[in-house]
């Protein structure tokens, strides 16, 4: 008997990906994307461990999971941070602040 791919194994690997991607959109894209990778994750693993002799691709699973879990952690830090910048300095001083960098950059 062939072994079958498991479900959704390799769009966890890139919802993995996407989340730590998307950690720089102020956080939120990358909460999306590692939530959703996590609860397909979760449902993978229990249809692999009740017949792991007929899935392949468990490895796809696994690593998605952690970049989810990374993904998570960076996108929640990266809101907070957001956040507290909002809450000290508003919008006017979020805009001179990027303003700066421009400058500084394009110096």
């Amino acid at each position: 008997m062939e072994k079958q791919t498991l479900p959704n194994s390799t769009l966890i690997l890139v919802f993995g990906i996407l989340s730590i991607l998307g950690c720089c959109c102020y956080g939120i894209l990358g909460i999306i994307f590692a939530i959703v990778a996590i609860v397909l994750a979760k449902k993978a693993t229990a249809l692999y461990t009740e017949n792991p002799e007929l899935y392949d691709g468990y490895s796809n699973v696994k690593t998605g999971k952690i970049l989810a879990i990374i993904g998570l952690i960076l996108s929640i830090i990266y809101l907070i941070y957001v956040i507290f910048i909002f809450a000290t300095v508003g919008y006017d001083g979020y805009q001179e602040m990027i303003d700066e960098l421009r400058r500084s950059a394009g110096a």
